[in-house]
């Protein structure tokens, strides 16, 4: 069976991002050759990327254009993506599908065979899917910074989602990976 993963990093208050869209500067605190290998680890991992429409809109705007990173740009631009959104007609990014229903999705595409999947930001997707009991292991690099505000990588529950560590990674940076596997993974 095809595995879901999802990717994030994450402050240690709980925020993918900042007060604003793609306030990002914080994932800069936590990024050094050993965040740049993990990265590069995961394209070797995954085939299949999956976003919500506000982060497939953010990615197609970035990736094709950025230089800083080569092997992740070409990585990011080459390897076939799913935006999620019931408001899309069409993905304009190459390797780019737009899907309504991403529940249903992501069950057919687990029963394929093919590389891991990766949510990479996408805190409704992944809110969704984990209700669903469809991730089979949450990747969290923990940035050592408290933003005060910003937007909450975990959404509000109705009930506790228990996790069992698989395995913690102190990089340099003072940044912390963390594999979990939910307690609910298909």
């Amino acid at each position: 069976m095809r595995k879901l993963a999802v990717w994030n990093l994450m402050t240690l208050d709980g925020y993918f991002e900042g007060a604003k869209p793609w306030d990002l500067g914080f994932h800069m605190l936590a990024w050094g050759d050993e965040l740049d290998s993990y990265s590069k680890d995961l394209g070797k991992e995954g085939d299949l990327l999956i976003f919500g429409r506000k982060t497939y809109e953010g990615m197609a705007a970035y990736w094709p254009t950025a230089t800083e990173t080569s092997d992740i740009a070409a990585y990011m631009n080459g390897i076939a993506k799913i935006a999620a959104s019931r408001t899309l007609d069409k993905a304009d990014r190459n390797n780019t599908r737009v899907v309504g229903d991403i529940v249903a999705e992501v069950k057919k595409l687990k029963e394929e065979p093919g590389k891991t999947m990766f949510v990479f930001g996408s805190a409704e997707v992944t809110d969704v899917l984990l209700k669903a009991g469809l991730v089979d292991e949450i990747r969290i690099c923990l940035v050592p910074v408290v933003l005060g505000s910003g937007n909450p990588h975990f959404k509000p529950a109705s009930e506790q989602r228990p996790m069992k560590l698989l395995e913690s990674k102190a990089l340099k940076t003072g940044a912390v990976v963390l594999r979990y596997e939910p307690a609910n993974a298909a």
